[in-house]
């Protein structure tokens, strides 16, 4: 096959409608088991009636506050139950949810702020004066907001029915990127429930799961877990403010069956796992994105939570998911990121955007009904990502992303753009180098540097191994180009607000002769 590959995990159930409004999830669930416990955080849990009570309460308060469909409603508060109802009843009412990270400082809230324009805003307690001094939109407190919405909860009170389709904006999920201005992606009722149901005819999430989710709502992989776990009548146990100490303390107590990760956290609750007597024994489901796992950090995983399977997976904010490997699948192409979702498309293509080979690397582009339409208030970065079909008419997503499908349409992931670069005239990756170091035996974590300026290429690392011995075992690994000029050891490599390594802090660090 030529640089295409459709979906083959098959539809989903028939009676589960493509096109929807996210909360008619929450509708769907409360009028299924509303007895069934929905959602879980460190102060206590909800059942599907609870948050749906919640959440018309919620709209109900914005309603009254004047909030009207199509503002924006920011919230910036930590993860817990009132964010989910908060999401819920932000959308019920038509308005547009705008979740920032409760660890967004000053400087990047004006920006963001002035970029969203939002109605009105909603903070942790210890926050409000501070926001308040970013602008003349009004702040609420948690605190008192949460106060009003539980005694319209235990009144029953809600709005009237709002007015909303499908192709109305339900999320504002604002993204890192190479600017400094800030960038959201515009999420669609349509694109996101589309998505929501694609992810699941694959998942196969149940109603005896608990999801235990450590990121945050604001990031899409936090998101989505609310969505999904809601479309299955699953309880979602929110952790992202435990201490790292207690993770796998809580996933033991919790039960949990399906655990999202990141390469960082499967690091560090294999490292937890380790050190207990009795394995944790009830994870049926791993799934990975953000950044490849080794082969090391996989079957460690497996082993120190017998019957799991780690379930690779590739996307982006801007179509929420491109690819993930069939669960029943995990142990078979080990480097591949697996196959697209039901109903859309994975192409690869070259710089004059011809599909090129199987086997041979191109960048991905993506086409199918999960794709966003743009980001928010950029016409000129809409531009360059979403881009016409030519075969269809349609919007088609240039991810920036780089890699290659094989002759059955698994797709491979070699690499961001950003990532790739040349040394010593041979193209390379920064991922290919990080997977040959974390494939040495003591190496925990490792983070590749491209070269800039006067400074060569540069290897981050974990380790308690010498600098030189992790380059001698490099130099068996990889070809001579590939191997970095120095290496460096960390106590702990910069990470993102979502786990992934902070190349950017890191080059600063070794450019200032930090280290």
């Amino acid at each position: 096959m030529d640089g295409f590959a459709d979906a083959t995990h098959g539809d989903p159930e028939p009676d589960h409608p493509w096109a929807g409004l996210v909360p008619a999830l929450l509708d769907d669930a409360a009028a299924r088991e509303p007895a069934a416990r929905a959602v879980t955080d460190a102060g206590g849990s909800w059942t599907y009636a609870e948050l749906s009570a919640h959440s018309r309460a919620f709209d109900r308060w914005l309603r009254d506050r004047g909030v009207a469909p199509g503002e924006r409603v920011v919230v910036r508060v930590p993860t817990g139950r009132e964010q989910v109802a908060m999401l819920y009843g932000t959308v019920r009412g038509g308005a547009v949810f705008v979740p920032l990270n409760a660890a967004m400082k000053p400087y990047h809230l004006r920006s963001v702020i002035g970029n969203a324009e939002p109605r009105l805003i909603v903070v942790d307690d210890g926050s409000v004066e501070m926001m308040r001094g970013l602008g003349p939109v009004p702040v609420y407190g948690l605190g008192e907001v949460w106060e009003q919405v539980a005694a319209l909860a235990a009144e029953g009170a809600e709005a009237e029915p709002a007015r909303i389709s499908a192709a109305d904006i339900a999320v504002l999920v604002y993204t890192s990127g190479s600017t400094s201005a800030p960038k959201a992606v515009i999420c669609p009722h349509a694109q996101m429930t589309f998505a929501t149901r694609s992810i699941a005819a694959v998942l196969r999430y149940r109603p005896d799961d608990v999801v235990f989710c450590r990121f945050p709502i604001s990031w899409d992989y936090g998101l989505y877990k609310v969505l999904l776990a809601t479309l299955a009548g699953a309880e979602l146990v929110l952790a992202d403010g435990e201490a790292d100490l207690l993770l796998l303390k809580r996933i033991r107590e919790c039960g949990a069956t399906v655990v999202p990760i990141v390469p960082s956290f499967a690091q560090m609750i294999t490292t937890l796992a380790r050190r207990e007597s009795e394995p944790v024994t009830t994870v049926r489901m791993f799934t990975n994105t953000g950044a490849a796992l080794s082969d090391a950090a996989t079957e460690e995983l497996r082993r120190v939570f017998p019957g799991s399977r780690v379930v690779r997976q590739f996307g982006q904010t801007e179509c929420k998911r491109v690819s993930i490997m069939p669960p029943e699948e995990e142990r078979e192409r080990p480097q591949s990121v697996g196959l697209p979702l039901p109903g859309t498309r994975v192409a690869i293509l070259d710089e004059d955007g011809r599909p090129v080979p199987a086997g041979r690397t191109g960048e991905i582009v993506v086409t199918g009904p999960h794709v966003m339409p743009g980001y928010w208030r950029a016409p000129e970065l809409t531009a360059a990502s979403f881009r016409p079909d030519p075969e269809t008419g349609g919007t088609r997503l240039h991810t920036g992303d780089y890699g290659r499908l094989d002759e059955d349409g698994y797709l491979y992931f070699d690499g961001r753009r950003d990532d790739m670069f040349k040394r010593k005239g041979i193209r390379m990756s920064t991922l290919e180098i990080e997977a040959a170091a974390l494939d040495i035996p003591g190496v925990h974590a490792a983070a590749a540097v491209p070269p800039s300026g006067r400074r060569d290429l540069a290897l981050c690392v974990e380790t308690e191994l010498a600098p030189h011995t992790v380059l001698k075992e490099l130099a068996g690994r990889l070809e001579p180009a590939k191997v970095p000029a120095s290496c460096h050891v960390f106590d702990r490599l910069p990470l993102t607000s979502h786990g992934k390594n902070e190349r950017a802090k890191l080059a600063e660090l070794l450019d200032g002769g930090a280290r």
